[in-house]
């Protein structure tokens, strides 16, 4: 089967596109391409604009992909390989290579649910209990690979990609709220399998945030722009642009260190 093409016609409304891929940036008077962690062809590495915790990126496509779903093998290959080299990073600036990785891939364009039919994956130092709260949502999982999700995309159906403790399942994600993520996170802090939103520890313990534990706290929208939110996007900027001098420092005399993606 031929290999799924670009999407090059998003339109004028994504914002994950020239030339609106740093409006919100700009509207939080953060920085905007200058705050780019790091990129390759295929992959830009940048802070979430509203980030629930210090270490909150997205893995965006360059380009105009729906979702991985509609990744050929050798870019999903590739996405792989970014989300080992933020585990590195994380394991660099805050002492554990744990993460969580989310994408809600949308079942078409502008269909609703997920937030931007623009292929970005969500990376969050830790564990945040979401694959039990999503379970929790009657939302069974099965094993994620490529094939997996090319089949959800080919068919037309909704998907939440998840990964947590090392293990990468898919569950469907057709008519689940949008910003699920945000919601999911939030609602593990609550119960008690996840860890509350803040700035992780060096021993990896999260820290408390200021934003209260209410259940309405937990769009986007409500904190952009607040202070709490700049202070967790400039310090992932900070701490990971320092993982990765410090991983840089580290390469051997005869070169085999880890990869650039500068």
């Amino acid at each position: 089967m031929a290999e799924p093409t670009v999407w090059n016609e998003p339109g004028h409304e994504c914002v994950l596109c020239p030339p609106l891929r740093f409006r919100f940036n700009v509207m939080a008077g953060l920085p905007g391409e200058a705050g780019v962690i790091a990129r390759d062809a295929g992959f830009l590495l940048m802070p979430d604009v509203a980030p629930l915790a210090e270490g909150h990126v997205l893995l965006v496509t360059r380009e105009h992909h729906q979702c991985a779903g509609a990744f050929g093998l050798g870019m999903w290959e590739r996405a792989l390989s970014w989300r080992d080299r933020v585990a590195r990073l994380y394991r660099e600036a805050y002492g554990d290579g744990e993460l969580l990785l989310f994408e809600h891939g949308p079942a078409s364009a502008q269909g609703g649910g997920a937030c931007i039919d623009h292929a970005h994956w969500h990376l969050l130092p830790g564990t945040h209990g979401v694959r039990a709260v999503v379970e929790e949502q009657g939302l069974p999982g099965a094993p994620a690979d490529h094939a997996t999700l090319r089949a959800y995309f080919r068919t037309g159906r909704s998907y939440l990609l998840i990964e947590e403790d090392g293990v990468a399942t898919v569950h469907p994600g057709d008519g689940v709220r949008s910003q699920f993520l945000r919601w999911a996170v939030t609602a593990g802090a609550r119960d008690g399998t996840g860890a509350r939103d803040g700035t992780p520890a060096r021993d990896g313990t999260p820290a408390r945030d200021e934003t209260p534990a209410r259940d309405e706290i937990w769009r986007w929208q409500e904190t952009f722009g607040l202070p709490g939110s700049r202070r967790r996007f400039l310090g992932t900027l900070r701490a990971l642009r320092a993982a990765m001098r410090a991983e840089e420092d580290a390469v051997p005399e005869d070169g085999h260190g880890p990869d650039s993606h500068q």
